[in-house]
C-alpha cells in the first residue's frame, strides 16, 4: 500500500509525514511526499525535528506531485492551514483521500526556540495520527469506514493547531 502525504510547499509537513510514516510502518506500507508548489529543499528545522525524534532523514527532498507520475497511491492525506488561507493542494485520481490539516510551523513568527518548539509540536501531532493509522484493522474496514477513520483521525490533537 502506497501513501501520499501532500501539501503546498512539501518542506515541512508533509516531509514530517512521510520520514514518520516510513520510519513506523511494517513492510508492506510505503509512504511518499510531495507538493503543489514545491520550495524545492527540505526546511531545516523538518530535518533538525526528525533527529531530535531519532527519525532518519535520509532520501527526503522537496518534489512536486508532477514528479510522481508513476505512483498510484492508494491514500493521499492533504495538509494545509485553511484557517490561515493556506490553499489545499489537490490530488486527482482514484485514490482514498483524506485531509488531516494542520498550521505550517515554519509560518511561526518567533524566536528560533519557539518556532523549533513548534516543528517538535507538529511532529508530535504527525506521530499520533500516524500511530493511529497504523492501529487500523486494515483489511477489516469497508471503503466507507475506512474513509471515515481516516477523517477522525485528521482532527486528532487538532486543539495544538
Amino acid at each position: 500500500m502506497n501513501i501520499l502525504f501532500l501539501c503546498t510547499a512539501n518542506s515541512c509537513r508533509s516531509i514530517l509525514s512521510e520520514a514518520v510514516f516510513n520510519h513506523r510502518a511494517p513492510d508492506g506500507l510505503r509512504a511518499f511526499s510531495a507538493g503543489s508548489t514545491p520550495r524545492g529543499e527540505v526546511n531545516p528545522l523538518t530535518l533538525a525535528a526528525l533527529r531530535r525524534h531519532g527519525i532518519s532523514c535520509d532520501g527526503l527532498a522537496s518534489k512536486s506531485i508532477d514528479s510522481l507520475v508513476e505512483l498510484h497511491p492508494d491514500i493521499v492525506i492533504t495538509f494545509c492551514d485553511k484557517a490561515a488561507g493556506e490553499a489545499c493542494p489537490v490530488f486527482f485520481g482514484a485514490s482514498t483521500t483524506s485531509h488531516w490539516g494542520l498550521a505550517d510551523p515554519s509560518e511561526l513568527d518567533a524566536p528560533e526556540a519557539a518556532v523549533a518548539r513548534e516543528f517538535d509540536d507538529t511532529l508530535s501531532i504527525i506521530e499520533a495520527r500516524i500511530a493511529a493509522f497504523l492501529a487500523l484493522p486494515l483489511g477489516q474496514l469497508d471503503a466507507n469506514a475506512f474513509k471515515d477513520e481516516l477523517a477522525r483521525i485528521g482532527t486528532l490533537m487538532r486543539e495544538h493547531t
